[in-house]
């Protein structure tokens, strides 16, 4: 089964940018979008034969998350049962037999740090989130995490160093999660791999230049590691300041 998560940066711009098309020629069981900055129904979005799932921010044109899928979930949830975090769009989980996915726009602790301590607060319940249902069945957690995990997700770390997303808080809540029964599948597959990245600043050249960070991960439960068939990041795919990153695994 191929999984595809991508922060469009506003859908309905993507979507002038080769969106539908990049969809057709990957053709995922299940694509997961985040910052989608819209609601269903603000823009036609025709991906043939997939359902179509959104959370969308209560603030218009900000945040957001969507889901299309080829497969009819068994349920459907919007956030995490937090009523602190369940008004930005942020999360949607669809439960299969045998496994959740969860889509995920993890909060910006943004300039000044100015929102790192609710950054903490929403790891922490996100986390405890996950473990609960990775306690009844494997969970595929994926999206803009918004952190580069460790010095080689990120081209200059010693610059960046406690800028929003390489905190050292942001960083250990990472490990955190991966301590408590999860794997990084593009790690899992790619332990050494430096220079890939799954976003660039619009500012100085980034891209071109390849001044990237790695913020968009799919992680699984610890025993579908050895279901890992695939797992890349799309860095030849446009549209957006970040690039699509898949996942595929032998689950049913």
């Amino acid at each position: 089964m191929v999984f595809i998560s991508w922060n469009v940066n506003g859908l309905r711009a993507c979507l002038k940018k080769g969106f539908e098309d990049f969809y057709r020629q990957a053709a995922p069981d299940f694509l997961c979008l985040q910052e989608t900055k819209m609601s269903q129904g603000q823009a036609e979005v025709p991906l043939e034969g997939a359902l179509e799932y959104w959370n969308s921010a209560e603030k218009k044109g900000y945040s957001g998350t969507a889901v299309f899928a080829r497969r009819e979930p068994l349920a459907v949830t919007y956030g995490m049962g937090v009523d602190q975090h369940d008004h930005e769009g942020r999360l949607i989980t669809l439960e299969y037999e045998t496994f959740f996915l969860v889509c995920c726009y993890t909060p910006n602790s943004q300039d000044g740090l100015k929102r790192l301590d609710y950054r903490m607060q929403w790891e922490d319940d996100l986390r405890s989130y996950l473990m609960g249902l990775d306690a009844r069945k494997p969970v595929i957690y994926c999206g803009d995490l918004n952190v580069a995990h460790e010095e080689i997700d990120i081209k200059n770390p010693k610059t960046n160093r406690m800028n929003a997303g390489f905190t050292d808080q942001e960083r250990a809540k990472m490990t955190e999660l991966l301590s408590s029964g999860f794997t990084d599948t593009f790690r899992a597959l790619h332990p050494d791999a430096t220079g890939i990245y799954s976003w660039w600043s619009y500012r100085f050249n980034a891209r071109k230049n390849n001044a990237g960070w790695r913020i968009d991960y799919f992680i699984v439960s610890d025993r579908l590691r050895e279901k890992i068939r695939r797992a890349e990041i799309l860095t030849d795919v446009y549209g957006s300041d970040h690039c699509p990153v898949l996942l595929e695994l032998d689950v049913e």
